[in-house]
């Protein structure tokens, strides 16, 4: 049975992860409840012409594919596929405008076209002219997993040696909007300093791409294997520990055989006892946090697997992701990684990584 390495990876989010080297100084929220992701230049990779006509979460997803693809070494993917919640929600918004403005008449399809959730798989098909296996995944907060299973299903049958994954999210006016009616978004007055620790209602929304190349083979550039990815679509906490040690007793290993894991805590009072019940399984191990850096968004455990990659190569755990900055543990992990996220109770999902050796 293949196995299957991450050789290549990027990523845009509200801090200055394209652009800068890992670890790098971490951003701090300025009190407001969105983070909007820094963007590149992006010239080198979209030219100024197609670059105009792009929506932002489209123009995020090629610069980070590209990218991720360079450091692989890959020119030519077999499959693109690609996880989202909402699409891309500027076109959309763009479009429904358009409808009510001009009262249903003389609308330009442009922005319906490119408003599409699988807009961002495509278009990156489209610059490198891949005829592969194209698929993008909206399952809310198992979007970004269910492209990485599928991939890792697809190597383990030894059916696909190279695959470049992502997960892609953009903010837009309106749904921010309605977002802060519905009581989503944390009150700007409620923000605490340390997000991780809030006990208020409601979440920082972020937005952002994390793009990986995968392959079956291990090279120098290895960030990490990935061994497993669990789903479950609601859990109870107190069914939380026999669900995480189901999925590591599938693979032979048990709870002290973990490192180190990354929470998806994000600040939501209603959250939090599913995180805390899944990181008081591990009190001897480091506890990573990663959405008070990129925001709360449903491709956000992208980031998190971008980051526990760049651990698991470097050995270098930045401070500002430590839950228990006191706490001992060993920090530079060079076995099992594993990362952990829901939403509200539902969509619970485990991925296991491995250091590439």
């Amino acid at each position: 049975m293949s196995r299957t390495f991450i050789n290549g990876l990027s990523c845009i989010s509200y801090q200055p992860t394209f652009t800068s080297t890992f670890p790098f100084s971490f951003l701090e929220k300025q009190g407001d409840n969105i983070l909007i992701a820094l963007e590149p230049d992006y010239k080198p990779f979209i030219s100024p012409a197609a670059s105009r006509r792009m929506a932002k979460g489209v123009k995020m997803g090629v610069a980070t594919a590209t990218e991720a693809l360079k450091q692989a070494q890959i020119a030519m993917p077999e499959a693109i596929l690609v996880g989202t919640g909402m699409g891309c929600l500027q076109d959309s918004e763009k479009f429904l405008k358009g409808i009510l403005d001009n009262q249903e008449q003389y609308l330009t399809p442009t922005a319906f076209i490119q408003s599409t959730h699988n807009t961002v798989a495509g278009q990156i098909a489209l610059n490198m002219q891949c005829k592969g296996m194209n698929f993008t995944y909206v399952n809310g907060n198992f979007s970004f997993e269910s492209a990485l299973l599928e991939a890792k299903m697809q190597m383990e049958q030894s059916l696909l040696k190279e695959i470049l994954i992502g997960g892609v999210e953009e903010q837009a006016p309106h749904t921010l909007y309605l977002y802060e009616l519905a009581g989503i978004l944390k009150k700007k007055e409620e923000l605490s300093e340390d997000l991780l620790s809030s006990e208020t209602s409601g979440i920082c929304l972020g937005e952002g791409a994390s793009f990986f190349a995968l392959s079956d083979k291990k090279n120098e550039n290895s960030f990490a294997e990935v061994i497993n990815i669990s789903l479950c679509n609601q859990l109870e906490t107190n069914e939380i520990a026999e669900f995480v040690k189901n999925f590591l007793s599938r693979e032979g290993i048990t709870l002290s055989d973990i490192e180190m894991v990354i929470s998806g805590r994000n600040g939501n009072i209603a959250d939090t006892p599913y995180f805390s019940h899944f990181e008081h399984l591990f009190p001897s191990v480091p506890i990573l946090c990663y959405k008070h850096l990129c925001g709360e968004f449903f491709t956000a455990s992208s980031f998190g697997l971008w980051a526990a990659c760049h651990i698991l190569k470097t050995g270098i755990i930045p401070p500002e992701m430590k839950l228990y900055p006191e706490k001992e543990g060993k920090q530079n992990p060079t076995s099992y990684l594993l990362l952990y996220n829901q939403s509200l109770g539902k969509e619970h999902s485990l991925i296991l990584l491995k250091k590439a050796l």
